[in-house]
């Protein structure tokens, strides 16, 4: 086992001991299409330091990586930054297995901890800003309730500027590759916005809060080791300002335009508002529910300043597909928004106002009147589509252009 599984240096200290799922594509009804890691790190201080472990099933390769540096028994410390179970499943096992001096976490981490797991044993509660002294060397803890659960938290080791930053500046991404430089900037810029607009989105003030607060304390930073996807070890500011940037939500004239069909009916009215965003000055990004999964439509929603739903209606309801999609979206909270709602139907019709209720409830600006088409439309419903997108992109043109004069 030894063998099969090594340690990766990150520092002269600190070596990465975590795992890699290659095969999980689900965490939380977020599509992991390129898997991911379960970050855990190992600090060869005086007193030798488990930062974090990994999820249940992938203990054995947590312990096999740690055995190939040192001996179980030779762990003094185990600090858990973050009590989430795809970064303690198998805390419980790893403490029997090591009988760590200490088990350090936040308060609301120790509280999490024994909800979790009933251990029956001393966790110690390290207090925001408070320090662990490992010997040789210090780690200091940070608070960052929220983010993305209240007993989140980051720990520094100044003597590398190294960040623990648990699920801060991660992404979900299984590769052999344990450094962001040593993999496509195109592949990280994806895979970073679509965790942030996933998991981090509804915390965005907390994120700005965090940064500004790190800001102020001045830490120099070196390197940044999230509990997820690959380490930051040459430009650290490359994901700060992309989670700056995220947190800002500043609206651009990208217009997402979402929908599902059933008979294609609603597919037409979809593309013909999306040529009228063209004509009206936005970007346009249409996608189908049946073809595009949910958590894609929102990391395209990131960056974006419109949402325009369509939906035909079934069984005098929103099509299942639309209500997922935006029950989920409600959810991430996404601000700054203006959109609109169309769809078709056979008699009833009641899909297209019942989706725009939920955008009136997620604080969209409503633009227009709701456009419905019954059965197949023709020319003219055609026409109102379009004329529908040439005005959410007129009126999207204007708020980018009012927010740059701002600026």
């Amino acid at each position: 086992m030894k063998e099969a599984f090594k340690a990766i240096k990150v520092t002269d200290n600190v070596h990465w001991v975590g795992a890699i799922d290659w095969a999980v594509r689900d965490f939380h009804g977020y599509l992991t299409r390129r898997g991911s890691t379960y970050n855990a790190y190992l600090i060869m201080a005086d007193k030798i330091t488990l930062i974090d472990t990994v999820k249940a099933p992938f203990k054995d390769e947590l312990l096999a990586r740690v055995s190939a540096l040192v001996d179980l028994e030779d762990i003094q410390y185990i600090v858990s930054n973050h009590s989430e179970m795809d970064h303690t499943g198998c805390l419980p096992d790893v403490i029997e297995a090591v009988k760590p001096e200490k088990v350090f976490a936040s308060p609301n981490g120790v509280k999490a901890l024994e909800s979790h797991f009933h251990m029956g044993r001393e966790i110690i509660p390290v207090e925001d800003g408070g320090t662990i002294d490992l010997g040789n060397m210090e780690l200091t803890c940070l608070e960052t309730k929220m983010l993305h659960w209240p007993d989140s938290m980051i720990s520094y080791l100044a003597k590398d500027e190294l960040v623990f930053s648990q699920d801060g500046f991660g992404m979900h991404l299984a590769t052999n590759e344990r450094f962001a430089d040593e993999i496509d900037e195109s592949i990280l810029d994806f895979e970073a916005a679509k965790y942030y607009a996933n998991i981090l989105l509804p915390l965005s003030g907390f994120v700005t809060k965090l940064l500004e607060r790190v800001g102020r304390l001045n830490l120099p930073i070196k390197i940044i080791a999230p509990d997820h996807g690959p380490i930051w070890r040459q430009d650290p500011g490359w994901i700060i300002g992309r989670w700056a940037k995220w947190a800002a939500q500043e609206p651009t004239k990208k217009a997402v335009i979402v929908y599902d069909t059933m008979w294609g009916s609603t597919e037409k009215m979809a593309k013909a508002i999306g040529e009228g965003l063209t004509a009206g000055g936005a970007d346009v990004k249409l996608m189908k529910l049946r073809a595009d999964h949910r958590s894609d439509v929102v990391t395209e929603l990131l960056d974006a300043g419109a949402l325009i739903v369509g939906s035909p209606t079934i069984n005098n309801n929103i099509f299942p597909t639309v209500a997922d999609l935006l029950t989920y979206v409600k959810g991430l909270k996404p601000v700054d928004l203006i959109g609109a709602a169309f769809g078709s139907y056979g008699w009833g019709g009641e899909a297209v106002r019942q989706v725009r209720e939920i955008l009136e409830q997620m604080n969209v600006e409503i633009v227009g009147d709701d456009t419905r088409a019954k059965y197949v439309p023709d020319g003219d419903a055609l026409d109102c589509c379009h004329a529908l997108g040439r005005q959410v992109g007129e009126r999207l043109v204007e708020i980018c252009t009012a927010e740059a004069a701002a600026r």
